[in-house]
């Protein structure tokens, strides 16, 4: 399996760290690259992430045997409607993005003949750090992506998208889009907000950075993930909002149990719930392909 021309669509982290590895597997000749800044496609070039930087979405798919869309869930839509005149029926489209519902919505809308070709994907690694000086080839390797095909998706296309993720490192798993947004709601995206809630309630008291600064290690683990990319997590809780919603009602009516165990000052239920969570997640291992998604598309 080699391609002849890879094109990337957003030369950020994770389109980037991609075309590495891609290029470190032997499994491209020529990678061609469209950011919407042209200092970032120029810095992905002096990088020799790319070989050629494109003026256009539609001049970096002309001729390209493999298509990789790493842009924002938000840029989706008019990023696949201006590819679709250029792309080629043979070709491999491919996205990373966090949410699938809302892109798949997207590529049926835009693609027209050319949906065939689209295997969505979800590849789950990442950084708190977002950009193309952060691409690395090995980001994939030992991690989850996830593949959500559609009816009309090839045969063809979806056993070379999981040829494509395994020969660079990736563990391939499948999903409906359904499963997948509902599943990822409730184990990144409302992790993901409760982290941002809880820096934003701390520093929004008086005290709150007197109370920061005598913060230790605790504090760090849990808000880890609060420190990834505004833009890109403003687009993912929009576009999966009504999964995420039901999450918040799901931690909701958690938080409401310990809340009416302390002002009741129920020690015994209170330690019931702690001891609960606790079995829960010392019985839990990250398994083989998982990582933190701090999803970092550009």
């Amino acid at each position: 399996m080699r391609f002849q021309r890879l094109a990337l669509i957003g030369c950020g982290l994770m389109g980037g760290s991609f075309a590495l590895a891609l290029r470190e597997a032997g499994l491209v000749q020529t990678i061609v690259g469209f950011s919407a800044s042209e200092k970032t496609r120029q810095r992905a070039v002096e990088l020799q992430v790319i070989d050629q930087a494109c003026a256009s979405v539609a001049e970096a798919v002309q001729g390209a045997d493999l298509v990789l869309l790493a842009v924002p869930v938000g840029a989706m839509h008019s990023s696949f409607a201006a590819m679709r005149d250029a792309l080629q029926a043979t070709a491999l489209l491919m996205d990373v993005g966090s949410t699938k519902c809302d892109v798949i919505a997207a590529a049926q809308a835009t693609l027209g003949e050319r949906l065939s070709c689209f295997v969505p994907a979800h590849p789950i690694a990442g950084k708190e750090v977002a950009g193309i000086e952060h691409a690395e080839a090995a980001l994939y390797k030992e991690r989850r992506t996830i593949l959500t095909p559609l009816p009309q998706t090839s045969i063809h296309k979806m056993q070379a998208a999981h040829e494509v993720w395994t020969a660079i490192g990736s563990h391939v798993s499948t999903m409906t889009p359904e499963a997948h947004d509902a599943t990822f709601a409730a184990v990144s995206h409302l992790p993901h907000l409760l982290a941002f809630a809880a820096v934003n309630a701390l520093t929004a008291q008086p005290q709150g950075p007197a109370f920061l600064d005598m913060a230790g290690p605790g504090f760090r683990d849990f808000s880890r993930i609060a420190a990834s990319d505004a833009s890109v997590w403003r687009d993912i809780l929009s576009a999966n909002h009504a999964e995420v919603l039901t999450q918040i009602a799901h931690f909701r009516a958690a938080l409401e149990q310990f809340e009416n165990t302390l002002k009741q000052g129920n020690t015994a239920a209170l330690q019931q719930l702690i001891q609960q969570a606790s079995d829960v997640r010392s019985a839990w291992t990250l398994q083989a392909g998982n990582a933190c998604n701090t999803a970092s598309e550009d």
